[in-house]
């Protein structure tokens, strides 16, 4: 209800502006001018006496596509009287009720003479039906990017090898419910920044693709499915400080791997829901980090030919790792060490090769804390990053991505207990997901301003975890997702080019750019072990459409000339 009153309070005050600034060249046109306040209707006529399509006017204030439409509708009206020039019609779509309102109040303001109009009207034809093509190009694909699905690239190896570096995917908006657009005036097709500049920083400081002040609540339509377990989704990140509209944050891509009510628990690298074993789904390549043992160095470029990556430079005995795991993995100095992330599948493949003395997964003892190993700018050995506690979701806890939880997923109507201990797992809940003053002070929780020991949860929260275990920024970190932060499940790859991206924190590297068709229009959540591709069947599509088209034009022009 708070959304639809909010939005029909921005269309009152757009509907007042209108109104204001035309009033008086509604009248000229022969309008009752109480017409140029009602909103749709003001747009309806403006259409209709300019002789474009009326059906147009239900978009003029359809968040995102709006502006643009409102814009274009401007336009037809100031060309009615006459402001045709560059510098005019850039007046109307930048300053559009200031303009107009000059225009509308102008002692000398009138309707353009018919001689006026037709003035070059062969050129005017075409060059109106070309530029009202590519509008209606433009907000098409804006409809679509915006309400039905959006596309979006994997820049990051954290759900390797299940998604690759350079995958392109269409996510499905609607099956979950629709979340209506909290930033109603923004650019298209733009996420959170028109462009990221680069400045060191703060990059609040980079210019934003929406205007911040113009604000709507959060509002999802009833859908028609659920997010359930082993799901891969595409989310918000909650976490994000840069931008306050929860659509506009960075979009990040995980798995589900608990739901709310769930208890998640990691035990040496194995992850466990309600206390059973993960189902590992066929589609699934999970990755861990081991530490192989070889007698002399591998040939990694025939080992690339083989498997289709290329994994990071090895660990000398002289870097920090050799040093803090030589007992751990009983590490002998005259072998060769490397650190790799690797799927089941892979480490089978390693064992078999004859210079492979031992392999050994990488796990973290339990209360062993926050250490990692970094690799290093020019990719040859590793630092070590001794991370505290604060670095794991809750702060408190002590734990580590290898030993973690039992950790309860919260879910919608629960009643938690507030106290010291729990308060790092619910604070951010509180305070910043569900937007309620928390204080804490004195050793006493206040909510809202009343003293609190507990807390009724108000919306369902998952956990995210990529399938790249050990090279992955997910909810052990960042914790809890809110329903609220969800955009949609991947539907398909449309596109996956290898070498498009160079992720630091990968532990790939590509061997140049290629397309990889084997990946592209394959399903993305099917669970499904070995899935079609029909790159093929899209691109005849396409052949097929631009070629009718082509022959269309063609056979137009023929019979033109005949």
């Amino acid at each position: 209800m708070d959304y639809i009153l909010q939005y029909a309070f921005y269309i009152l005050i757009l509907s007042i502006l209108m109104g204001v600034s035309t009033w008086k060249l509604f009248k000229k046109l022969g309008y009752n001018p109480i017409f140029a306040f009602v909103p749709y209707y003001n747009y309806f006529l403006i259409l209709k006496t300019t002789k474009h399509s009326t059906w147009w006017c239900i978009l003029a204030y359809v968040p995102i596509v709006g502006p643009i439409m409102m814009s274009v509708f401007h336009l037809f009206l100031m060309r009615k009287f006459g402001k045709v020039s560059t510098l005019e019609q850039l007046l109307t779509v930048f300053l559009p009720f200031i303009y107009m309102a000059i225009v509308n109040y102008g002692k000398e303001t009138e309707i353009a003479e018919p001689e006026f109009l037709l003035e070059g009207e062969v050129s005017k034809k075409e060059k109106d039906s070309f530029i009202g093509s590519i509008t209606f190009a433009v907000v098409f694909a804006t409809i679509i990017h915006t309400f039905v699905t959006q596309p979006f690239g994997i820049p990051t190896g954290s759900m390797e090898r299940t998604l690759l570096v350079g995958d392109f995917l269409f996510v499905d908006k609607l099956s979950l419910g629709y979340r209506m657009p909290m930033r109603p005036l923004a650019l298209p097709f733009l996420q959170g920044t028109i462009k990221d500049t680069g400045i060191k920083g703060n990059p609040k400081d980079d210019p934003k693709s929406y205007v911040d002040a113009v604000k709507l609540p959060y509002l999802r339509l009833p859908g028609w499915s659920k997010v359930e377990r082993n799901d891969i989704v595409v989310f918000n990140y909650p976490q994000d400080s840069v931008h306050t509209a929860i659509d506009r944050k960075d979009p990040y891509v995980k798995r589900c791997v608990a739901v709310a009510g769930d208890v998640l628990e990691i035990k040496a690298g194995k992850l466990f829901v309600n206390n059973k074993p993960e189902v590992v789904l066929g589609d699934q390549k999970r990755q861990h980090a081991y530490i192989m043992q070889a007698s002399s160095q591998l040939d990694f470029p025939s080992i690339y030919e083989q498997m289709e990556f290329i994994p990071v430079s090895e660990i000398s005995q002289q870097t920090q790792y050799y040093v803090d795991n030589q007992k751990k993995y009983n590490l002998n100095p005259a072998n060769v060490v490397y650190r790799l992330s690797l799927t089941d599948e892979r480490v089978a493949d390693f064992k078999q090769m004859d210079k492979v003395v031992s392999i050994q997964e990488e796990i973290s003892d339990k209360n062993e804390g926050g250490i990692t190993y970094k690799l290093n700018a020019d990719k040859n050995g590793y630092t070590k990053n001794i991370d505290s506690s604060n670095s794991i979701f809750p702060i408190n806890k002590g734990w580590n991505t290898d030993n973690y939880g039992p950790l309860k997923i919260p879910k919608k109507g629960d009643v938690v207990q507030l106290n010291q201990e729990t308060l790092p797992e619910y604070q951010w809940i509180i305070s910043e997901y569900e937007h309620h003053q928390l204080e804490n002070k004195g050793g006493k929780i206040f909510v809202d301003g009343k003293e609190s020991t507990q807390y009724t949860i108000g919306q369902n929260y998952y956990m995210m975890i990529g399938d790249n275990r050990d090279a992955s920024l997910d909810a052990r970190f960042f914790g809890f997702v809110p329903e609220e932060n969800i955009v949609g499940k991947p539907m398909f790859t449309w596109l996956s080019v290898e070498g498009l991206f160079d992720d630091a924190n990968s532990d790939y590297q590509a061997n140049g750019k290629k397309v990889r068709w084997d990946r592209m229009f394959k399903a993305t959540n099917t669970g499904e072990a070995n899935k079609t591709s029909y790159w093929w069947l899209a691109a005849g599509i396409l052949v097929i459409f631009f070629g009718w088209d082509y022959i269309s034009r063609l056979w137009k022009k023929k019979e033109e000339e005949e």
